[in-house]
């Protein structure tokens, strides 16, 4: 090959560092779909539909229970929903205040307005997407009753100082971990950290339950049992009120995902340790280059890798993050430019478009925080400016470990600062 034509970056008329697509991810086998099939013939055989809050719903909150070391389960509909009812099972006041990060899914922050509570934005750590106990402290009030943090990417929030922070405000910690399935953080699995946690098992994250699908997590057995009545319109279970106990949706998962999620439980702890593999590999080619690099993470944590977070140093450049990106996209590799996921800036949040034209909550007569919603998110703004991702999955090998390694360098190579 002419040694200039493979150094020419590919949007300048070289040659791509990758000419055929990366592998697809196979998440769903034949193992999934014998499960399902295995239950429909069950029901087929008794006469009776498959429903929820049956064996194979047991089955699989207690698989998730003993990948989580022990502690109690309940499997809901969506991750949305898991943190839903992770923050309903704390019963928390109207209008209390609840900290949510600053880049997060929207269902992470959307379920605080829709229980009647304000949720007030901690900036980013200055050097990742995840927030820190520095930023959460700037927000505290008086009002404050509770701390959503998500471990973004699979990366684990530096949780000692927030716990720390959290005990000395008295305020719960609900931990997001739909990103972070299996991650570490001082050896401790993201999710037994906090009070209370919430997994999203819809099927792009490390293992699914169907389409969609969550798991509210917790060790403390009265959390879950409110949890759990929460999440089926307060159902009194554990208890001897025949009646229903508290308000309530119908936030309940089905055997149908349960039998999907028991297969996918087993095969996660290949699939995270495939993901890490992939991750750490990019990361330590990278460990001394002068403008890309695998981002900053905490100390003492294992990172699942959802994507791998890059950063780049753009005063050692010529261009700015999104030519870097069309570049690295010619040369054959998926790119995904920004990451700016930050609900507040979305126009729910603006407009408070919660409950009608009210702008419940933060109209409330008795509300006594900032009525328009607002936030100081300078961090999340310089941090999504000079990031990037990159898709992976557990099924690259070495061959797209390399590729991708050898076009971050070809196009740092050619865009630096001489």
């Amino acid at each position: 090959m002419d040694k200039n034509k493979a150094t020419l970056l590919a949007m300048d008329g070289g040659t791509p560092t990758r000419t055929t697509p990366m592998p697809s991810r196979a998440l769903l086998g034949v193992e999934e779909k014998q499960a399902v099939m295995d239950l429909f013939d069950e029901s087929i055989a008794h006469g009776e539909a498959f429903g929820y809050n049956g064996p194979h719903e047991a089955a699989h909150e207690k698989a998730f229970v003993e990948m989580m070391g022990g502690g109690y389960a309940d499997a809901v509909n969506s991750g949305t929903n898991a943190v839903y009812c992770a923050l309903g099972a704390l019963q928390l006041d109207a209008l209390s205040e609840v900290i949510v990060p600053a880049i997060t899914d929207p269902g992470g922050v959307m379920p605080v307005p829709l229980l009647a509570c304000v949720p007030i934005v901690a900036d980013c750590d200055p050097r990742s997407y995840n927030t820190n106990a520095a930023q959460i402290e700037a927000v505290v009030s008086p009002r404050s009753r509770a701390i959503i943090v998500a471990h973004i990417g699979g990366e684990p929030v530096d949780m000692d100082p927030v716990l720390a922070l959290a005990r000395r405000h008295h305020l719960a910690v609900i931990e997001d971990c739909s990103q972070a399935h299996g991650a570490l953080y001082k050896g401790r699995p993201v999710g037994t950290l906090g009070d209370i946690a919430a997994f999203s098992t819809m099927s792009g994250k490390h293992h699914c339950s169907g389409a969609q699908g969550g798991m509210v997590f917790t060790r403390n057995e009265e959390l879950y049992w409110k949890a759990r009545r929460f999440a089926d319109r307060g159902k009194p279970f554990n208890l001897t009120e025949p009646k229903n106990v508290t308000a309530g949706l119908n936030c309940n998962s089905n055997e149908l995902s349960a039998v999907i999620g028991c297969v996918q439980i087993r095969k996660l702890p290949d699939i995270i340790r495939r993901r890490n593999a992939v991750g750490e590999s990019v990361k330590n080619a990278l460990i001394s280059r002068p403008a890309v690099q695998v981002g900053w993470q905490v100390p003492e944590t294992m990172c699942t890798y959802w994507f791998l977070r890059m950063r780049l140093t753009l005063s050692a450049l010529r261009v700015n993050r999104d030519t870097f990106c069309q570049a690295l996209a010619a040369e054959g590799i998926p790119v995904t430019p920004s990451y700016r996921h930050c609900p507040v800036e979305a126009p729910w949040f603006i407009n408070r478009s919660v409950f009608g034209s009210s702008g419940f909550p933060w109209t409330a007569p008795n509300y006594t925080g900032n009525r328009n919603p607002t936030a100081l998110i300078g961090n999340m703004i310089a941090v999504s400016d000079c990031h990037f991702n990159l898709p992976i999955h557990e099924r690259y090998g070495q061959a797209e470990i390399d590729d991708i390694v050898h076009a971050l360098i070809k196009v740092e190579t050619a865009y630096l600062k001489k």
